[in-house]
Protein backbone atom coordinates (compact mmCIF):
# COMPACT_ATOMS: atom_id res chain seq x y z
CA UNK A 1 0.00 0.00 0.00
CA UNK A 2 3.10 2.72 0.04
CA UNK A 3 3.84 4.84 -2.15
CA UNK A 4 6.87 6.47 -3.65
CA UNK A 5 7.03 7.77 -0.57
CA UNK A 6 5.38 8.83 2.81
CA UNK A 7 5.38 10.26 6.03
CA UNK A 8 5.36 8.28 9.41
CA UNK A 9 2.99 9.52 12.45
CA UNK A 10 4.01 8.38 15.89
CA UNK A 11 1.08 7.91 18.03
CA UNK A 12 1.47 8.79 21.42
CA UNK A 13 -2.04 8.04 22.50
CA UNK A 14 -3.14 11.87 21.11
CA UNK A 15 -6.78 11.93 19.92
CA UNK A 16 -5.63 13.88 16.86
CA UNK A 17 -3.44 11.14 15.75
CA UNK A 18 -5.83 10.53 12.79
CA UNK A 19 -6.06 14.25 11.91
CA UNK A 20 -2.21 14.78 11.51
CA UNK A 21 -2.53 11.83 9.09
CA UNK A 22 -5.05 12.87 7.02
CA UNK A 23 -3.65 16.55 6.92
CA UNK A 24 -0.58 15.43 5.85
CA UNK A 25 -3.10 13.19 2.52
CA UNK A 26 -4.34 16.56 1.96
CA UNK A 27 -1.40 17.82 0.90
CA UNK A 28 -1.16 14.45 -1.46
CA UNK A 29 1.91 12.61 0.64
CA UNK A 30 1.10 9.51 1.98
CA UNK A 31 1.24 9.15 5.61
CA UNK A 32 1.27 5.83 8.24
CA UNK A 33 -0.04 5.83 11.64
CA UNK A 34 2.34 3.54 13.79
CA UNK A 35 2.90 3.34 17.79
CA UNK A 36 5.48 4.80 19.23
CA UNK A 37 6.83 1.87 21.02
CA UNK A 38 8.01 0.97 16.69
CA UNK A 39 11.71 0.30 16.74
CA UNK A 40 14.30 3.21 15.29
CA UNK A 41 15.53 0.14 12.84
CA UNK A 42 12.35 -0.47 11.87
CA UNK A 43 11.24 2.63 11.18
CA UNK A 44 14.27 3.25 9.25
CA UNK A 45 13.69 0.43 6.87
CA UNK A 46 10.95 2.05 6.24
CA UNK A 47 12.35 4.98 4.05
CA UNK A 48 10.39 7.28 5.43
CA UNK A 49 10.75 11.24 4.39
CA UNK A 50 9.81 12.84 7.62
CA UNK A 51 8.61 11.79 10.80
CA UNK A 52 5.87 13.06 12.98
CA UNK A 53 5.50 12.95 16.71
CA UNK A 54 1.39 13.17 17.87
CA UNK A 55 0.67 14.50 20.75
CA UNK A 56 -0.83 12.78 23.83
CA UNK A 57 -2.86 12.89 27.14
CA UNK A 58 0.27 12.02 29.33
CA UNK A 59 2.97 14.32 30.94
CA UNK A 60 6.62 13.10 30.07
CA UNK A 61 8.14 13.13 33.49
CA UNK A 62 5.65 10.33 34.43
CA UNK A 63 6.76 6.98 34.85
CA UNK A 64 4.50 5.54 32.65
CA UNK A 65 4.50 8.07 30.11
CA UNK A 66 5.45 7.29 26.58
CA UNK A 67 8.53 6.82 25.05
CA UNK A 68 10.06 6.24 21.64
CA UNK A 69 13.31 4.69 20.89
CA UNK A 70 16.04 8.13 21.54
CA UNK A 71 17.89 6.41 18.19
CA UNK A 72 15.02 7.72 15.65
CA UNK A 73 16.67 11.50 16.94
CA UNK A 74 19.94 10.00 15.00
CA UNK A 75 18.17 8.54 11.49
CA UNK A 76 18.68 11.81 9.66
CA UNK A 77 14.95 12.38 8.99
CA UNK A 78 13.46 15.25 9.71
CA UNK A 79 10.64 15.05 12.74
CA UNK A 80 8.08 17.24 13.34
CA UNK A 81 7.17 17.00 17.30
CA UNK A 82 3.54 18.19 18.05
CA UNK A 83 2.36 19.08 21.72
CA UNK A 84 3.01 16.22 23.60
CA UNK A 85 5.84 15.10 20.87
CA UNK A 86 7.43 18.35 21.31
CA UNK A 87 7.42 18.35 24.68
CA UNK A 88 9.55 14.45 24.55
CA UNK A 89 11.68 15.68 21.98
CA UNK A 90 12.77 18.88 24.68
CA UNK A 91 12.74 16.31 27.42
CA UNK A 92 14.79 13.47 26.08
CA UNK A 93 17.71 15.55 24.52
CA UNK A 94 18.31 17.59 27.57
CA UNK A 95 15.46 20.48 27.83
CA UNK A 96 13.21 21.07 30.66
CA UNK A 97 9.67 20.53 31.20
CA UNK A 98 7.44 21.75 33.69
CA UNK A 99 4.03 22.43 34.32
CA UNK A 100 2.47 25.39 33.23
CA UNK A 101 0.94 28.03 36.11
CA UNK A 102 -1.15 29.35 33.63
CA UNK A 103 -3.13 26.42 31.12
CA UNK A 104 -3.35 27.31 27.87
CA UNK A 105 -6.43 25.69 26.01
CA UNK A 106 -7.96 26.85 23.13
CA UNK A 107 -7.51 29.92 20.50
CA UNK A 108 -4.04 31.60 21.18
CA UNK A 109 -2.23 34.28 19.82
CA UNK A 110 1.50 33.05 18.85
CA UNK A 111 4.36 35.01 17.48
CA UNK A 112 6.48 33.32 14.89
CA UNK A 113 10.46 34.05 13.88
CA UNK A 114 10.17 34.46 10.15
CA UNK A 115 13.44 33.49 9.27
CA UNK A 116 12.17 29.68 10.60
CA UNK A 117 11.78 27.18 7.26
CA UNK A 118 8.67 25.77 9.34
CA UNK A 119 7.00 29.15 9.07
CA UNK A 120 8.18 30.52 5.83
CA UNK A 121 5.14 32.60 4.64
CA UNK A 122 3.29 32.29 8.24
CA UNK A 123 1.68 35.55 9.19
CA UNK A 124 4.26 37.22 12.19
CA UNK A 125 1.33 37.21 14.70
CA UNK A 126 -1.44 34.23 13.92
CA UNK A 127 -3.81 32.19 15.85
CA UNK A 128 -3.26 28.89 16.59
CA UNK A 129 -5.04 25.79 19.22
CA UNK A 130 -3.03 25.10 22.37
CA UNK A 131 -4.04 22.48 24.57
CA UNK A 132 -1.61 21.74 27.12
CA UNK A 133 -0.81 21.58 31.08
CA UNK A 134 2.90 21.28 30.88
CA UNK A 135 5.32 23.13 28.61
CA UNK A 136 8.75 23.58 27.63
CA UNK A 137 10.85 25.86 29.84
CA UNK A 138 14.19 25.50 28.37
CA UNK A 139 14.84 24.33 24.71
CA UNK A 140 17.65 21.72 24.85
CA UNK A 141 21.32 22.56 23.58
CA UNK A 142 21.80 23.51 19.78
CA UNK A 143 17.94 24.37 19.53
CA UNK A 144 16.34 28.20 19.01
CA UNK A 145 13.12 29.03 20.09
CA UNK A 146 10.94 30.06 17.30
CA UNK A 147 7.68 30.48 18.42
CA UNK A 148 6.10 32.00 21.58
CA UNK A 149 2.75 33.26 23.20
CA UNK A 150 2.11 35.20 26.36
CA UNK A 151 1.92 32.35 28.80
CA UNK A 152 3.94 30.02 26.46
CA UNK A 153 7.74 30.76 25.98
CA UNK A 154 8.53 28.17 23.68
CA UNK A 155 5.55 28.00 21.68
CA UNK A 156 7.86 26.35 19.02
CA UNK A 157 11.17 25.28 19.13
CA UNK A 158 13.87 23.52 16.18
CA UNK A 159 17.33 22.63 15.73
CA UNK A 160 17.59 22.79 11.14
CA UNK A 161 20.77 21.54 11.03
CA UNK A 162 19.39 17.84 12.70
CA UNK A 163 16.09 18.60 10.84
CA UNK A 164 14.13 18.63 14.52
CA UNK A 165 10.99 20.74 14.88
CA UNK A 166 8.61 21.07 17.08
CA UNK A 167 5.44 23.26 18.29
CA UNK A 168 3.36 23.45 21.43
CA UNK A 169 0.34 23.98 19.38
CA UNK A 170 -1.19 21.51 17.15
CA UNK A 171 -1.10 22.71 13.98
CA UNK A 172 -3.01 20.09 12.28
CA UNK A 173 -6.66 21.31 13.73
CA UNK A 174 -8.50 23.95 11.87
CA UNK A 175 -8.35 26.61 14.29
CA UNK A 176 -4.82 27.13 13.52
CA UNK A 177 -4.87 29.71 11.30
CA UNK A 178 -2.02 29.09 9.53
CA UNK A 179 -1.73 25.24 9.81
CA UNK A 180 -1.99 24.19 6.59
CA UNK A 181 1.41 26.43 5.52
CA UNK A 182 3.01 24.81 8.38
CA UNK A 183 2.46 21.34 7.45
CA UNK A 184 3.06 21.89 4.09
CA UNK A 185 6.66 23.91 4.71
CA UNK A 186 7.36 20.42 7.08
CA UNK A 187 6.53 18.38 4.23
CA UNK A 188 7.89 19.62 1.38
CA UNK A 189 10.60 23.03 2.01
CA UNK A 190 12.03 20.48 4.44
CA UNK A 191 11.26 16.70 4.49
CA UNK A 192 11.36 17.34 0.06
CA UNK A 193 8.66 15.81 -0.67
CA UNK A 194 6.90 15.91 -4.24
CA UNK A 195 3.61 14.82 -3.20
CA UNK A 196 2.56 11.83 -5.15
CA UNK A 197 -0.45 10.42 -3.38
CA UNK A 198 -3.52 11.08 -5.28
CA UNK A 199 -6.66 9.28 -5.97
CA UNK A 200 -6.61 9.19 -9.22
CA UNK A 201 -3.41 6.75 -9.95
CA UNK A 202 -4.62 5.21 -6.46
CA UNK A 203 -7.46 3.05 -8.58
CA UNK A 204 -5.25 2.18 -10.91
CA UNK A 205 -2.35 0.83 -9.21
CA UNK A 206 -5.01 -0.80 -6.60
CA UNK A 207 -6.82 -2.77 -9.51
CA UNK A 208 -3.29 -3.82 -10.81
CA UNK A 209 -2.35 -5.12 -7.01
CA UNK A 210 -5.26 -6.96 -6.85
CA UNK A 211 -5.23 -8.64 -10.19
CA UNK A 212 -1.43 -9.65 -9.09
CA UNK A 213 -3.34 -10.86 -5.58
CA UNK A 214 -6.40 -12.48 -6.58
CA UNK A 215 -5.63 -13.73 -9.73
CA UNK A 216 -7.86 -16.24 -10.99
CA UNK A 217 -9.57 -16.89 -7.51
CA UNK A 218 -12.93 -16.37 -6.11
CA UNK A 219 -14.00 -13.17 -3.70
CA UNK A 220 -16.88 -13.07 -1.83
CA UNK A 221 -17.69 -9.41 -1.36
CA UNK A 222 -19.12 -8.07 2.42
CA UNK A 223 -21.61 -5.58 1.15
CA UNK A 224 -23.21 -3.76 3.56
CA UNK A 225 -25.17 -1.00 1.17
CA UNK A 226 -22.36 1.57 3.10
CA UNK A 227 -20.12 3.39 1.28
CA UNK A 228 -17.05 1.58 1.90
CA UNK A 229 -18.53 -1.81 1.51
CA UNK A 230 -19.56 -0.77 -1.87
CA UNK A 231 -16.41 1.05 -3.11
CA UNK A 232 -14.79 -1.85 -1.90
CA UNK A 233 -16.86 -4.05 -4.22
CA UNK A 234 -16.70 -1.58 -7.19
CA UNK A 235 -13.12 -1.78 -7.37
CA UNK A 236 -12.41 -5.49 -6.62
CA UNK A 237 -15.11 -6.23 -9.32
CA UNK A 238 -12.84 -3.96 -11.58
CA UNK A 239 -10.04 -6.17 -11.35
CA UNK A 240 -11.68 -9.22 -11.25
CA UNK A 241 -14.84 -9.05 -12.80
CA UNK A 242 -17.01 -12.31 -12.58
CA UNK A 243 -14.91 -13.87 -9.80
CA UNK A 244 -16.56 -11.82 -7.68
CA UNK A 245 -19.77 -12.21 -5.80
CA UNK A 246 -21.11 -9.70 -3.70
CA UNK A 247 -23.50 -10.96 -0.73
CA UNK A 248 -25.83 -8.61 0.56
CA UNK A 249 -26.71 -9.51 4.28
CA UNK A 250 -30.21 -7.31 4.43
CA UNK A 251 -30.46 -8.18 8.27
CA UNK A 252 -33.39 -5.75 8.48
CA UNK A 253 -31.51 -2.95 9.99
CA UNK A 254 -30.57 -0.64 7.48
CA UNK A 255 -32.32 2.59 6.39
CA UNK A 256 -35.47 2.74 4.65
CA UNK A 257 -35.51 1.93 1.69
CA UNK A 258 -31.70 1.04 1.00
CA UNK A 259 -32.48 -2.67 0.50
CA UNK A 260 -33.97 -2.14 -2.58
CA UNK A 261 -31.34 0.82 -3.53
CA UNK A 262 -28.13 -1.06 -3.05
CA UNK A 263 -29.70 -4.19 -5.38
CA UNK A 264 -30.72 -2.21 -8.20
CA UNK A 265 -27.27 -0.17 -8.51
CA UNK A 266 -25.40 -3.00 -8.10
CA UNK A 267 -27.31 -5.61 -10.26
CA UNK A 268 -28.47 -3.23 -13.17
CA UNK A 269 -25.89 -0.73 -12.86
CA UNK A 270 -22.40 -2.31 -12.57
CA UNK A 271 -23.49 -5.75 -13.46
CA UNK A 272 -22.00 -7.65 -10.03
CA UNK A 273 -23.14 -10.75 -9.32
CA UNK A 274 -24.84 -10.40 -5.89
CA UNK A 275 -26.62 -12.68 -3.66
CA UNK A 276 -29.75 -10.33 -1.53
CA UNK A 277 -29.72 -12.38 1.88
CA UNK A 278 -32.67 -11.81 3.48
CA UNK A 279 -31.87 -12.45 7.57
CA UNK A 280 -34.21 -9.97 9.16
CA UNK A 281 -35.84 -12.68 11.36
CA UNK A 282 -32.22 -14.23 11.94
CA UNK A 283 -30.54 -11.19 13.58
CA UNK A 284 -33.64 -9.86 15.70
CA UNK A 285 -33.85 -13.23 17.19
CA UNK A 286 -30.23 -12.75 18.19
CA UNK A 287 -30.58 -9.55 19.60
CA UNK A 288 -34.01 -10.26 21.42
CA UNK A 289 -33.37 -9.45 24.92
CA UNK A 290 -29.64 -7.78 24.39
CA UNK A 291 -29.99 -4.09 25.95
CA UNK A 292 -25.88 -3.62 26.14
CA UNK A 293 -24.65 -1.49 23.07
CA UNK A 294 -21.47 -3.38 22.43
CA UNK A 295 -22.84 -6.60 23.14
CA UNK A 296 -25.05 -5.77 20.18
CA UNK A 297 -22.59 -4.67 17.79
CA UNK A 298 -20.58 -8.12 18.68
CA UNK A 299 -23.39 -9.98 17.98
CA UNK A 300 -24.32 -8.31 14.70
CA UNK A 301 -20.50 -8.90 13.88
CA UNK A 302 -20.19 -12.51 14.42
CA UNK A 303 -23.46 -13.19 12.69
CA UNK A 304 -22.82 -11.46 9.87
CA UNK A 305 -19.13 -13.20 9.32
CA UNK A 306 -21.45 -16.63 9.83
CA UNK A 307 -24.06 -15.47 6.69
CA UNK A 308 -20.87 -14.97 4.76
CA UNK A 309 -19.68 -18.98 5.95
CA UNK A 310 -22.99 -20.39 5.14
CA UNK A 311 -23.67 -18.34 1.79
CA UNK A 312 -19.67 -19.29 0.41
CA UNK A 313 -20.64 -22.75 1.18
CA UNK A 314 -23.57 -23.20 -1.20
CA UNK A 315 -21.35 -21.40 -3.92
CA UNK A 316 -18.35 -23.85 -3.80
CA UNK A 317 -14.94 -22.49 -3.86
CA UNK A 318 -14.04 -19.13 -2.59
CA UNK A 319 -10.97 -18.25 -1.53
CA UNK A 320 -10.80 -14.32 -0.48
CA UNK A 321 -13.22 -12.50 1.13
CA UNK A 322 -13.36 -8.55 0.69
CA UNK A 323 -14.09 -6.03 3.33
CA UNK A 324 -14.48 -2.16 3.11
CA UNK A 325 -12.32 -1.87 6.25
CA UNK A 326 -11.10 1.86 6.28
CA UNK A 327 -8.43 3.45 7.93
CA UNK A 328 -10.49 5.02 11.16
CA UNK A 329 -11.91 1.44 12.09
CA UNK A 330 -8.55 -0.15 12.30
CA UNK A 331 -7.51 2.82 14.81
CA UNK A 332 -10.89 2.81 16.85
CA UNK A 333 -10.78 -0.95 17.50
CA UNK A 334 -7.73 0.02 19.18
CA UNK A 335 -4.92 -1.52 16.78
CA UNK A 336 -1.60 -0.60 18.33
CA UNK A 337 -1.95 1.50 21.47
CA UNK A 338 -5.25 3.55 20.46
CA UNK A 339 -8.23 2.94 23.02
CA UNK A 340 -10.45 0.88 22.04
CA UNK A 341 -13.72 3.31 21.46
CA UNK A 342 -16.01 1.21 19.89
CA UNK A 343 -15.57 -2.05 18.16
CA UNK A 344 -16.07 -2.51 14.47
CA UNK A 345 -17.35 -5.92 12.88
CA UNK A 346 -14.93 -5.89 9.68
CA UNK A 347 -11.79 -5.28 11.92
CA UNK A 348 -9.52 -7.80 14.03
CA UNK A 349 -9.26 -10.48 12.03
CA UNK A 350 -11.79 -13.49 11.02
CA UNK A 351 -12.79 -16.02 12.82
CA UNK A 352 -10.18 -19.40 12.42
CA UNK A 353 -12.88 -21.82 11.10
CA UNK A 354 -14.39 -19.35 8.70
CA UNK A 355 -13.64 -20.98 6.04
CA UNK A 356 -12.14 -18.41 3.58
CA UNK A 357 -8.26 -18.32 3.04
CA UNK A 358 -7.70 -14.89 2.86
CA UNK A 359 -8.56 -11.53 3.32
CA UNK A 360 -8.94 -8.31 0.89
CA UNK A 361 -9.19 -4.84 2.19
CA UNK A 362 -8.71 -2.61 -0.78
CA UNK A 363 -9.52 0.49 1.70
CA UNK A 364 -7.68 -0.19 4.91
CA UNK A 365 -5.43 3.00 4.60
CA UNK A 366 -8.10 5.01 3.25
CA UNK A 367 -10.00 7.80 5.89
CA UNK A 368 -13.43 8.51 4.69
CA UNK A 369 -13.18 11.56 2.54
CA UNK A 370 -11.15 9.87 0.71
CA UNK A 371 -12.88 6.72 -0.52
CA UNK A 372 -15.53 8.73 -1.25
CA UNK A 373 -13.00 10.27 -3.61
CA UNK A 374 -12.60 6.88 -5.10
CA UNK A 375 -15.95 6.09 -5.23
CA UNK A 376 -16.21 8.84 -8.03
CA UNK A 377 -13.49 7.98 -9.63
CA UNK A 378 -15.44 4.68 -9.71
CA UNK A 379 -18.38 6.15 -11.58
CA UNK A 380 -20.52 5.07 -8.66
CA UNK A 381 -23.93 7.13 -7.79
CA UNK A 382 -23.71 10.43 -6.31
CA UNK A 383 -26.20 9.56 -3.68
CA UNK A 384 -24.53 6.40 -3.06
CA UNK A 385 -20.51 8.04 -2.77
CA UNK A 386 -21.86 10.56 -0.36
CA UNK A 387 -24.36 8.80 1.53
CA UNK A 388 -24.87 9.46 5.28
CA UNK A 389 -22.15 7.39 7.43
CA UNK A 390 -23.85 4.45 8.71
CA UNK A 391 -22.49 2.26 11.64
CA UNK A 392 -21.80 -1.35 10.88
CA UNK A 393 -24.56 -2.55 12.88
CA UNK A 394 -26.99 -0.20 11.15
CA UNK A 395 -30.23 1.11 13.38
CA UNK A 396 -29.40 -1.09 16.14
CA UNK A 397 -27.06 1.32 18.30
CA UNK A 398 -29.87 4.06 17.15
CA UNK A 399 -32.34 2.11 18.87
CA UNK A 400 -31.86 2.17 22.68
CA UNK A 401 -32.12 -0.86 24.65
CA UNK A 402 -33.96 -3.80 23.00
CA UNK A 403 -34.22 -3.67 19.18
CA UNK A 404 -37.54 -5.22 18.16
CA UNK A 405 -39.64 -5.10 14.45
CA UNK A 406 -41.98 -2.14 15.86
CA UNK A 407 -38.91 -0.34 16.91
CA UNK A 408 -37.32 -0.62 13.91
CA UNK A 409 -40.23 0.61 11.58
CA UNK A 410 -40.62 3.61 13.76
CA UNK A 411 -37.19 4.93 13.87
CA UNK A 412 -36.72 3.97 10.05
CA UNK A 413 -40.12 6.23 9.43
CA UNK A 414 -38.37 8.93 11.47
CA UNK A 415 -35.11 8.96 9.91
CA UNK A 416 -36.44 8.99 6.44
CA UNK A 417 -38.58 12.35 6.99
CA UNK A 418 -35.28 14.05 8.78
CA UNK A 419 -33.04 13.36 5.83
CA UNK A 420 -35.73 13.98 3.42
CA UNK A 421 -36.28 18.03 4.99
CA UNK A 422 -32.23 18.43 5.39
CA UNK A 423 -32.06 17.44 1.59
CA UNK A 424 -35.15 20.08 0.58
CA UNK A 425 -33.54 22.29 2.50
CA UNK A 426 -30.19 21.89 0.71
CA UNK A 427 -28.12 20.96 3.39
CA UNK A 428 -27.58 17.64 3.07
CA UNK A 429 -23.44 18.14 2.07
CA UNK A 430 -23.40 20.90 4.57
CA UNK A 431 -24.19 18.40 7.78
CA UNK A 432 -21.43 15.63 7.68
CA UNK A 433 -24.07 13.76 9.33
CA UNK A 434 -27.29 13.85 10.83
CA UNK A 435 -29.81 10.99 11.83
CA UNK A 436 -32.57 10.15 14.25
CA UNK A 437 -32.49 8.28 17.22
CA UNK A 438 -35.09 5.97 19.19
CA UNK A 439 -34.06 7.10 22.86
CA UNK A 440 -36.40 4.53 24.75
CA UNK A 441 -37.48 7.60 26.32
CA UNK A 442 -41.40 7.90 26.99
CA UNK A 443 -43.20 11.26 27.77
CA UNK A 444 -46.82 12.02 28.29
CA UNK A 445 -48.37 14.43 25.93
CA UNK A 446 -51.38 15.54 24.54
CA UNK A 447 -52.56 14.63 20.85
CA UNK A 448 -56.02 15.30 19.66
CA UNK A 449 -58.02 16.24 22.84
CA UNK A 450 -56.71 12.65 24.69
CA UNK A 451 -53.45 11.86 26.87
CA UNK A 452 -50.56 9.95 25.39
CA UNK A 453 -48.01 7.82 26.44
CA UNK A 454 -45.28 7.40 23.83
CA UNK A 455 -42.29 7.85 22.45
CA UNK A 456 -39.25 10.10 22.05
CA UNK A 457 -37.39 10.71 19.23
CA UNK A 458 -34.08 12.43 19.54
CA UNK A 459 -32.69 14.15 16.32
CA UNK A 460 -28.87 14.17 15.48
CA UNK A 461 -26.78 17.05 13.21
CA UNK A 462 -23.26 17.54 13.33
CA UNK A 463 -20.35 19.06 11.44
CA UNK A 464 -16.49 17.77 11.14
CA UNK A 465 -13.59 17.67 8.98
CA UNK A 466 -12.54 14.76 10.51
CA UNK A 467 -15.33 12.22 12.84
CA UNK A 468 -12.68 12.68 15.50
CA UNK A 469 -14.16 15.79 16.79
CA UNK A 470 -17.86 17.44 16.16
CA UNK A 471 -19.84 20.46 16.54
CA UNK A 472 -23.70 19.78 16.58
CA UNK A 473 -25.06 21.66 13.46
CA UNK A 474 -26.80 25.08 13.56
CA UNK A 475 -30.27 23.50 11.81
CA UNK A 476 -32.57 26.04 11.15
CA UNK A 477 -35.50 26.21 13.38
CA UNK A 478 -37.50 25.91 10.96
CA UNK A 479 -36.35 23.29 9.25
CA UNK A 480 -36.12 21.76 12.79
CA UNK A 481 -39.72 22.39 13.52
CA UNK A 482 -41.23 20.77 10.31
CA UNK A 483 -39.24 18.00 10.90
CA UNK A 484 -40.65 17.41 14.51
CA UNK A 485 -44.43 18.06 12.85
CA UNK A 486 -43.88 15.46 10.42
CA UNK A 487 -43.06 12.70 12.51
CA UNK A 488 -45.06 13.35 15.09
CA UNK A 489 -48.41 13.58 12.45
CA UNK A 490 -46.76 11.02 10.18
CA UNK A 491 -45.52 8.40 12.52
CA UNK A 492 -46.92 5.62 14.71
CA UNK A 493 -46.09 6.16 18.42
CA UNK A 494 -44.52 9.08 18.67
CA UNK A 495 -45.48 12.23 20.54
CA UNK A 496 -42.56 14.41 21.48
CA UNK A 497 -38.91 15.35 19.00
CA UNK A 498 -35.59 16.85 20.70
CA UNK A 499 -32.48 18.00 19.30
CA UNK A 500 -28.98 16.84 20.82
CA UNK A 501 -26.86 19.61 21.18
CA UNK A 502 -23.58 17.95 22.11
CA UNK A 503 -20.58 18.32 21.01
CA UNK A 504 -17.49 15.20 19.88
CA UNK A 505 -16.05 15.24 23.19
CA UNK A 506 -17.80 14.93 25.27
CA UNK A 507 -20.27 12.81 23.75
CA UNK A 508 -19.57 10.60 20.53
CA UNK A 509 -21.65 11.20 17.51
CA UNK A 510 -23.64 7.71 17.76
CA UNK A 511 -25.43 7.29 20.82
CA UNK A 512 -24.47 4.12 21.06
Amino acid sequence: MRKNEAVLVLDFGGQYSQLIARRVRDQNVYCEIRSFRTPAEQIASGNYKGIIFSGGPETVYDKNAPKCDPKIFELGVPVLGICYGAQLMAFELGGKVQNAEIREYGKTEVDFQADSRLFRGVADRSVCWMSHTVYISQAPAGFRVTASSGTCPTAAMENAERGLYATQFHPEVEHTEDGRKILENFLYGICGCSGDWKMESFVTTTVESLKKTIGGKKVICALSGGVDSSVAAVLVHRAVGGNLTCIFVDHGLLRKGEGDEVERIFRHQFDIHLIRVNARERFLSKLAGVTEPERKRKIIGEEFIRVFEEEAKKIGQVDFLCQGTIYPDVVESGTGDAATIKSHHNVGGLPKDIGFTGLVEPLRYLFKDEVRKVGTQLGIPENLVWRQPFPGPGLAIRVMGEVTAEKLEILKDADAIFRDEVKKAGLGRKINQYFAVLTGIKSVGVMGDGRTYDNTVALRGVTTSDFMTADWARIPYDVLAKVSDRIVNEVCNVNRVVYDITSKPPATIEWE
